[in-house]
């Protein structure tokens, strides 16, 4: 009996990967665009497997549609209501390791973009303003701190790129050893002890009921009145209109936000704030690491739907 894949939403040029993955086998790829959890019912209904970026699968759809596996664009697993999948013994899948490369890279181009005020003087440039001082004051970055807020594949890397500068690296990671940690060449801190020892603070945490709003005015409070943070995981982890408020009032000195709780934004917060550099959720890509998600995520779920063994399983709907 032939299988069907349905992807629920997508914002790729087209859907070509994918269909190279199928192509030499029984299975149909079906595209959609849905937006709510009615609108994937409607769109997936027969489906064995599901392919999602950004539409919810809830309790609701999982019950409704009955299929094999969900597999999610991307590492992160918000939009999926993972217990309700294990419940029904479908497995949800991801691909935790194909912007190894981008992320770290783009967490530090955010940092270095506003330790030396690079938005600003961009600005200012394009606006007629030839005036080297307007930023002062500007500190050196080497022999700074940088603070890791989780430590897993992708701060392990931002580590070896930083190498050169010398940085004295602190991790705030309660799942990692502190064996581990040392061995990478860093001293794991409580919370704490991070925000007020890090002048460069780099989010990598995944968002749930613990992370939320691990980021709020309290935190900032505790921070260094010349720190940055950097937020390249999930807009969730930071309120923002706090963040805005200890920039303004000069708790911290800035940040570098590549995810917000709600994207794209509403007006608010001030997305023209001089001190903060807002990029929009890019930090994954590069036209290889989409690829790469793109072709291993899908042949995950087919490998699922055909009887195969998941790589890169987020859950064990199995029990074992």
């Amino acid at each position: 009996m032939s299988k069907t894949i349905v992807v629920t939403d997508w914002d790729f040029p087209d859907l070509s990967v994918e269909q190279s993955v199928v192509a030499d086998t029984d299975v149909t790829l079906v595209s959609a665009q849905a937006e709510t959890p009615s609108e994937v019912i409607d769109a997936a209904e027969g489906a064995d497997g599901l392919l999602v970026q950004y539409a919810p699968v809830t309790e609701e759809v999982l019950e409704a549609l009955g299929v094999d596996a969900v597999g999610r664009y991307g590492i992160g697993v918000d939009n999926v209501d993972v217990d309700a999948a294990t419940a029904r013994g479908v497995y949800v899948l991801n691909v935790p390791d194909y912007c190894l490369d981008e992320v770290p890279t783009h967490a530090l181009s955010l940092l270095l973009a506003c330790a030396r005020r690079v938005a600003q003087y961009d600005h200012e440039v394009k606006s007629g303003t030839w005036d080297w001082t307007s930023g002062r004051p500007i500190d050196r970055v080497a022999g700074s701190t940088l603070g890791l807020v989780g430590f897993g594949k992708l701060p392990r890397r931002l580590v070896d790129l930083v190498s050169g500068f010398e940085f004295e690296v602190l991790v705030y990671d309660p799942y990692v050893d502190a064996e581990e940690i040392e061995a990478a060449g860093a001293e794991k801190v409580s919370f704490g002890a991070l925000l007020e020892r890090s002048r460069f603070v780099s989010v990598h945490a995944p968002l749930t009921d613990e992370t939320r709003g691990l980021f709020d005015a309290d935190a900032f409070e505790r921070m260094r009145d010349d720190a940055v943070l950097v937020n390249t995981a999930r807009g969730g982890l930071v309120d923002v209109d706090a963040l805005v408020t200890a920039v303004d009032e000069g708790h911290i000195a800035g940040a570098g936000i590549d995810v917000l709780p709600e994207e794209p934004p509403e007006p608010t917060p001030p997305l023209d704030h001089p001190n903060i550099v807002y990029t929009p959720h890019v930090a994954w890509y590069s036209e290889q690491s989409s690829t790469e998600m793109r072709r291993r995520v899908t042949e995950d779920v087919l490998g699922v739907v055909t009887g195969d063994a998941p790589t890169n399983p987020v859950n064990d709907p199995s029990g074992d």
